[in-house]
């Protein structure tokens, strides 16, 4: 049997139509985007809006910056604490559109060598960590082929 696929946060990405996205939201009334999402009332100041929409946020991005994670997260941070730990690649992206920077991991196999400030990056499924028998899903990051850092 086959472990269960779990978000590791409900209602923050999505994968239905095929295309895997961000979730956002955005306030009806300014415009304010969101992630994570924000669903009780607008936060920008000025706009005491509370019709927030659900918004797939763009798929790409540009690399604000990056930098790699060589320590164990402390819990409650899943995964067994008996595991090798395997160092991690952490990457702030810049989506333009929504005028927003959103941090996630890099897929796996992606290192700071591989990254530069400004080179376009993509949206995908991830998984964070197995534990209990569940796969708890998450996004990462990943160069769009072609870029080169």
């Amino acid at each position: 049997m086959s472990p269960t696929r779990t978000p590791v946060v409900d209602g923050w990405f999505s994968s239905e139509g095929g295309e895997f996205r961000l979730l956002g939201t955005c306030c009806r009334g300014c415009g304010a985007v969101y992630f994570p999402r924000e669903d009780a009332f607008c936060r920008a100041p000025g706009c005491a809006g509370t019709d927030l929409a659900e918004l797939p946020l763009s798929r790409r991005g540009r690399v604000w910056s990056y930098t790699d994670g060589r320590y164990r997260p402390p819990a409650p941070y899943p995964g067994d604490p008996a595991a090798e730990w395997r160092p991690y690649t952490l990457i702030a992206v810049e989506l333009a559109a929504e005028r927003m920077v959103v941090l996630g991991q890099g897929a796996p196999g992606v290192t700071v060598a591989d990254l530069a400030v400004g080179m376009e990056v993509e949206v995908v499924p991830g998984v964070l960590a197995e534990e209990g028998g569940r796969t708890l899903t998450t996004w990462h990051w990943r160069p769009v082929p072609g870029e080169v850092s």
